[in-house]
């Protein structure tokens, strides 16, 4: 791979590739918000996402290079598509319906594909997005064709799915649908915990090199062993 040259340091706060040249890395968040996360999980899944922004925004070119997304599952629901970190500001999320992850990630699949076109289209460098999953129960919807996008999406390095389950979730079904990668079980209600490991994951790849391979550190502090 040829050698990046890195571009002038700019002020962050845009999400304008002319003013901020930066390479992305996408993170969409694909989050479980039917009935049974009402209550103490919903309270502490949005307090975790906070905290996921403002570990971010506390390192400027992580700031600068990682987009989020978030959508909701409950029904499946767009809450915020991709920002920089400075543009992103977390709705409170709300506990109802049931649980059609397979339409959900299929919508995260087809978000992922089209930022990464929007970001070749304008000559942008990117990173190899991330999808993370959280849920709690199992799908109430067919997720074959969601399994079949997360198995040629991380076969072809299109993306990252990481699966992450919470109290009562299947994770024998989540296991079929991530295959490749072995979903984790959160210990507890420790959101927090998970988004500062994630944040700071983040913030190792996005201070790296596109392409260049890297070691995450291991998910202690926040998953079942």
């Amino acid at each position: 791979m040829d050698e990046f040259i890195p571009f002038e340091q700019i002020p962050f706060g845009t999400d304008s590739f002319a003013d901020n040249p930066q390479p992305r890395c996408a993170c969409v968040l694909l989050l479980d918000t039917s009935g049974s996360m009402g209550g103490l999980p919903i309270i502490q899944l949005n307090e975790g996402i906070k905290v996921f922004k403002d570990e971010l925004l506390a390192d400027s070119l992580a700031a600068k290079r990682v987009e989020i997304a978030i959508v909701t599952f409950g029904p499946v629901t767009i809450e915020s598509d991709f920002q920089s970190v400075s543009n992103f500001y977390p709705q409170q999320l709300k506990a109802d319906g049931g649980t059609p992850m397979g339409e959900a990630i299929e919508k995260g699949v087809e978000m992922i594909a089209h930022r990464k076109q929007e970001y070749k289209s304008h000559g942008i460098q990117y990173f190899k997005p991330w999808i993370i999953l959280i849920t709690d129960g199992a799908p109430t919807d067919n997720y074959d064709r969601a399994m079949r996008l997360i198995k040629e999406g991380e076969e072809n390095s299109s993306f990252a799915f990481f699966a992450i389950g919470v109290q009562d979730a299947d994770m024998n079904t989540l296991s079929r649908i991530s295959p490749r990668r072995t979903p984790q079980k959160l210990q507890g209600l420790k959101f927090r915990e998970f988004f500062i490991w994630l944040s700071g994951s983040m913030k190792i790849v996005s201070n790296k090199n596109p392409g260049v391979r890297i070691s995450l550190p291991p998910p202690q502090g926040w998953n079942e062993v």
